[in-house]
């Protein structure tokens, strides 16, 4: 009997040691679950949408500023943003800069004679320029204000040059039509006076060669990215950006269009993240108009639909096809409180 109780109180302390033991497991803290809180969840949603936002354009004709355009054959790149805690957004040009990868991108030589007349150039004595396209060169007329206003006529090559820039080699200066070889050094007339006192910022002079950096001397959106050629096509100055000659052709047939995708943009009163959205132009002319100081016009005047995946789809007019005397298309709460009253004709017709 003796022998069959301690038998038995062995296994009653052995059972107590096991339900202790298995009590201080159970009291142990369990190992946190991954953080979903909205903070959490918000932070990594910034990481993503703060990233570029991919560019993809076809026969786009971007105005930049009231009297510039540039021609985009084809670009494939990324919008970035200017400033690490502000969106890119279409009403502010300053807030991102285009990086090319692969494009083919051309510029009226009279439209940048414009824009330098405009501003450009307010800190040169070089007044009322002309650019025009002379063959393969550019010319140049303008008038020299250093004492006595001479006419100026100077014509030059266009080539790439160090940091992405365009060089410009004068193979002819001019004043009064004269050649300044034949001037017997009477005006004592350089290149660098056309640009001095002060200079001009994205220009620099050595020798008979001229250096434009287009980053800084033309107005926003600006073009960032490796320029592999540039040459002139009358009437445009054309530039390509890495290899993109093949790709002009494989997409010769595309409809003209504006697709952006990923990262963040803002646009009007509306913020779009995880870029999801296309433009494309539903004329048939040569060229996508689209005007980033009257973009929204040309969204009201056009017809939007959103796709199954929340992308954003607009098919839109040039700004020249939009009719000066077009209706608002607000719906107004009078029509809201009236069931019997007629659905809108252009979304009835949709």
């Amino acid at each position: 009997m003796r022998a069959v109780a301690a038998a038995l109180v062995a296994a009653l302390v052995v059972l107590g040691i096991i339900l202790l033991v298995w009590r201080l497991k159970s009291a142990k803290p369990k190992t946190a679950p991954p953080d979903s809180s909205p903070k959490a969840i918000v932070s990594g949603r910034d990481a993503s949408e703060s990233l570029p936002t991919r560019v993809y354009a076809h026969n786009l004709m971007l105005h930049r500023g009231p009297n510039f355009r540039i021609y985009v054959r084809w670009l494939r790149g990324e919008m970035t943003r200017t400033q690490q805690n502000t969106n890119p957004s279409f009403d502010d040009p300053e807030s991102f800069f285009l990086n090319v990868k692969a494009g083919v991108i051309r510029a009226n030589i009279g439209d940048i004679g414009g824009f330098l007349n405009a501003g450009g150039m307010a800190q040169s004595p070089l007044k009322n320029i002309k650019l025009s396209a002379d063959g393969e060169e550019i010319k140049l007329n303008g008038t020299l204000h250093n004492g006595v206003p001479l006419p100026i006529e100077m014509t030059g090559s266009v080539a790439v040059a160090s940091k992405n820039r365009i060089r410009m080699r004068v193979t002819k200066l001019s004043v009064l039509k004269i050649p300044v070889k034949g001037l017997l050094g009477a005006f004592h007339v350089e290149i660098s006076d056309l640009f001095q006192p002060q200079g001009i910022p994205g220009i620099e002079v050595s020798g008979n060669e001229i250096l434009f950096d287009t980053q800084v001397l033309l107005p926003p959106p600006h073009i960032r990215g490796e320029l592999t050629k540039v040459r002139v096509v009358s009437p445009d100055i054309e530039e390509v950006y890495g290899n993109a000659e093949k790709d002009v052709s494989r997409v010769e047939q595309w409809r003209n269009f504006l697709r952006l995708r990923d990262g963040t943009l803002d646009f009007g009163k509306l913020t779009m993240h995880r870029v999801d959205l296309i433009m494309i132009d539903v004329s048939n002319d040569a060229w996508f108009d689209l005007d980033l100081v009257h973009y929204q016009q040309q969204l009201v005047n056009g017809y939007t639909r959103m796709t199954p995946q929340a992308g954003l789809q607009i098919f839109m007019p040039d700004l020249d096809n939009i009719p000066h005397t077009s209706e608002t298309q607000n719906i107004g709460i009078e029509w809201l409180k009236n069931r019997n009253a007629p659905v809108p004709p252009d979304v009835a017709g949709r």
